[in-house]
């Protein structure tokens, strides 16, 4: 065998060991994404929290967290969201929030209450 054709099959073995490496370990855990809540300043979990976005349609609630635009977390919790609207989800939405939208979000937080307090 030529020293030509060594070194081709030490870069091949090279080449597959690498491959290896690169694949996920077993019993590896998932990153859980962290968001802070804007109300309280929790770090909690992305899915434990309800996601506020701003976008060019105005500030919605975005029950899926993947709307574009900027994005505010709240607990689901009455306490987080009226300490929010007092000022703080405006300042992490990087806005001031319209009379509209500060009625929008209380009805939100009205229908959903009974829901997050069991």
């Amino acid at each position: 065998m030529g020293y030509g054709r060594f070194l081709t099959r030490i870069v091949i073995i090279n080449l597959v060991g690498s491959c290896n490496k690169m694949s996920p370990r077993k019993g590896k855990q998932r990153h859980i994404p962290q968001r802070t809540c804007v109300g309280c300043r929790e770090v909690l979990s992305k899915r434990e929290l309800t996601r506020i976005v701003r976008s060019t349609d105005g500030v919605k609630i975005d029950p899926t967290g993947k709307a574009p635009g900027r994005g505010a977390y709240l607990h689901n919790q009455k306490s987080c969201w009226e300490a929010s609207l007092k000022g703080s989800l405006a300042r992490a939405l990087k806005l001031e929030l319209s009379n509209h939208e500060r009625e929008d979000l209380e009805n939100y937080l009205m229908e959903h209450l009974d829901e997050w307090e069991s």
